[in-house]
């Protein structure tokens, strides 16, 4: 994770409420943005008015990783619990890159990872049934995040909330 890297050190930092819009579709991409604490989602809205979540990052992550490399912003990102952000200008982040191999090779990684995380999204939110999500989830990821965290977990599989406590209760009554 990049916390771990000393590139958003003395860099900007502001802090965002549950729901407040860090950056919107079509902004121009000038900043990088690090979680430093609390939770972002980047959210695309569909035509039927619901949004498709795109990412989720929380502390240590990068959000819009591939933005570093766009001139504009595809989709929102929005607090979704109070957050701390880290900025660097998105030129400064890529000189640091071009200047310094071991980083450069971080964030290789750091990207790589990101594509193994969406193949296992794709692959999950192409199963059919809840039943069969969760259970690809839970194979991944381990256990469920805590009961008022559900809604996202809802959003991650592609599903309704109501649909995932229905399975939830089936799982207890079994």
């Amino acid at each position: 994770m990049w916390r771990d890297f000393p590139i958003f050190e003395a860099k900007t930092v502001r802090q965002f409420g549950p729901g407040d819009i860090v950056f919107r579709s079509e902004s121009e991409v000038t900043q990088v943005f690090l979680v430093c604490k609390g939770h972002t989602a980047l959210v695309r809205p569909l035509a039927s008015g619901q949004q498709a979540v795109l990412q989720r990052a929380s502390s240590g992550h990068i959000i819009a990783e591939a933005s570093v490399y766009a001139r504009r912003y595809h989709c929102d990102c929005i607090a979704v619990e109070p957050s701390e952000l880290a900025s660097m200008p998105r030129e400064s982040f890529l000189d640091a890159l071009r200047s310094n191999q071991p980083l450069s090779e971080a964030w290789a990684s750091y990207l790589a990872h990101g594509v193994q995380q969406a193949r296992m999204r794709a692959e999950v939110r192409s199963l059919k049934t809840v039943a069969e999500r969760l259970d690809a989830w839970m194979a991944e990821y381990g256990n469920l995040p805590q009961r008022g965290k559900w809604q996202g977990l809802a959003d991650e599989l592609s599903v309704s909330r109501e649909a995932l406590y229905r399975e939830l209760a089936r799982r207890r009554i079994s």
